[in-house]
């Protein structure tokens, strides 16, 4: 019986739909997907081949904004919007990984070596996360993959971690013994897009992807990092989620994104530390005459933004518990704040153009007023905002919000529980 056949039958099993109703508001319309994701592997790689199936969430950032790489505190999310991917060890020192619409990229183990050549591509992604397991003991070996993807490219729900963590558990699967933990994929794949595909970034993607639900994540000890899942609900509190992608490209942005964590990292040097966390606040204010002009006061503003959004994180995190829901509303919009006009990354620099995000936030603000509330989400310069929206209101919201940036910019967003990891069907 060719793979196909095989799969088909699985996925009509019960057991099957129970499993997709676990990580998918639309459950109904798996089975067919993962079945042609079935069928783009036998294509790419053949008939006659055995193959698991894996699941990677994107995720959405529900309140610390740049505060990761700063070793503070964030919450985030998993939502249903993923990448699937049928896949096979080949008996090789080769990964083959085709992701659906583009051309295969093709990894050597032998060397595990960055290489200059392939900053910014898959490629650097899968040769980095391979690189990462390698560094803690494992042996990663051949195997070749079929990828389609729900996630849209720029949307800021980090189609980047998500492959990554897909990479990560494809190989603890087939090369690990299954013995990876959520955090041990998400730090292979941040080492993975920090030193070989070329942008530096924190943990929080990476983590939210490999943990799945609402997870409130502590990095003041990068060795043990702290993740506690909440059992939060939008919808049971009469809200959705929407993501609104306001336009513009991530493209060419790494530099702006890359003096944030510099330019704070300047204030903590200031008093010693590597990071900001480990400044005191009422040090750090108690001196501030004697850092301006040491640092930049967008560095010194940067880091005020830090100090209040860790705080914001812990406090939200209290709140998500209790269910209280003006008091999560309150930070969700004061993070937004923070982040316009302390953080500054609701435009790029030198852009005169450019100011999707701040219109969209203040267009959510108009509609809204205290009933809901919104924020800047995940890097910033352009991309998307995040809202939390009456049901009531959810209608009139998304009409008005895709009046302005576009058919299909507003998506409502479904936390999925679980994260990434094989398909057991």
């Amino acid at each position: 019986m060719e793979l196909t056949s095989r799969i088909c039958e699985k996925l009509a099993e019960q057991t099957a739909q129970k499993l997709f109703e676990s990580r998918y508001e639309n459950a109904s319309a798996q089975p067919r997907r993962y079945l042609e994701t079935v069928r783009g592997f036998e294509k790419a790689f053949g008939l006659e081949r055995e193959a698991a199936l894996f699941s990677s969430p994107g995720r959405c950032e529900i309140i610390g904004n740049h505060t990761d790489h700063q070793m503070g505190r964030a919450i985030a999310a998993a939502v249903t919007l993923d990448m699937a991917a049928a896949a096979s060890p080949n008996g090789t020192h080769t990964i083959r990984m085709v992701s659906e619409g583009y051309s295969v990229s093709v990894v050597e183990l032998d060397d595990l070596a960055p290489r200059i050549r392939e900053a910014g591509t898959p490629s650097a992604l899968i040769r980095g996360v391979a690189a990462g397991l390698t560094r803690l003991g494992f042996s990663p070996a051949g195997f070749d993959a079929y990828v389609s993807s729900q996630l849209p490219s720029g949307a800021g729900l980090s189609s980047s971690a998500a492959f990554e963590c897909l990479i990560g558990s494809i190989l603890n699967l087939f090369f690990c013994g299954g013995r990876l933990s959520p955090v041990q994929i998400a730090q292979a794949g941040r080492f993975a897009e920090s030193e070989y595909f070329g942008k530096p970034c924190g943990l929080m993607d990476q983590l939210a992807c490999a943990t799945g639900g609402f997870a409130a994540m502590d990095f003041a000890d990068l060795s043990a990092v702290q993740v506690r899942k909440l059992s939060f609900s939008p919808q049971q509190h009469g809200l959705c989620l929407f993501s609104v992608h306001t336009g513009g490209s991530h493209a060419d942005l790494t530099s702006q994104y890359a003096a944030i964590p510099d330019e704070m990292k300047s204030v903590a040097a200031f008093f010693g530390q590597p990071v900001l966390r480990q400044v005191p606040e009422d040090m750090f204010w108690a001196r501030i005459g004697e850092l301006r002009g040491q640092v930049s006061d967008r560095a010194i503003l940067r880091a005020i933004h830090f100090f209040k959004e860790d705080l914001r994180a812990a406090a939200l995190s209290e709140a998500l518990a209790q269910n209280d829901i003006p008091r999560i509303l309150a930070l969700f919009s004061a993070s937004g704040r923070s982040s316009q006009q302390l953080l500054q990354n609701a435009w790029p620099d030198g852009d005169s153009k450019e100011r999707g995000l701040s219109l969209a936030l203040a267009l959510s603000g108009y509609l809204l007023q205290d009933e809901g509330a919104c924020r800047i989400h995940g890097g910033g310069f352009a991309g998307s905002i995040l809202a939390l929206v009456p049901q009531k209101m959810a209608a009139a919201y998304r009409q008005k919000m895709e009046s302005a940036f576009g058919l299909g910019s507003c998506r409502q967003l479904f936390i999925r529980p679980v994260g990434a990891g094989e398909i057991l069907i």
